[in-house]
């Protein structure tokens, strides 16, 4: 009878092993699953953030070469303004030499 109740046992015990075996192996697939949607979302994400970073990085560059370009704008403005009124000068200086009395006016104006 011993021997008999050996092999129950033993019976007993393979089969919580099996058991306990398509649990383990049920769990590692729904981890599996899981972890593998988890990636390709984390893919997804990742991507995002990537089309994001490309899109910050665009607009400041576009933001820079705008502010490069208004400056260059504006020094051309400047550039166009300075020479006019530099043109204006020896004008203004040639009719003090006609009229000396306006002379001391055009220079009290700069002062001021």
């Amino acid at each position: 009878m011993g021997k008999q109740y050996n092999k129950v046992q033993k019976r007993r015990r393979r089969k919580q092993y099996f058991k306990r075996r398509r649990e383990q192996t049920k769990s590692n697939i729904a981890l599996k699953k899981s972890s593998g949607s988890k990636s390709g979302s984390a893919k997804k994400a990742a991507k995002k953030a990537a089309k994001k970073a490309a899109k910050k990085t665009a607009k400041k560059a576009v933001k820079k070469t705008a502010k490069k370009a208004a400056k260059k704008a504006a020094k051309k403005a400047a550039k166009k303004v300075a020479p006019e009124t530099t043109e204006e000068k020896p004008v203004e200086s040639a009719a003090p030499e006609s009229a000396p009395e306006s002379a001391p006016e055009s220079k009290d104006s700069p002062a001021q």
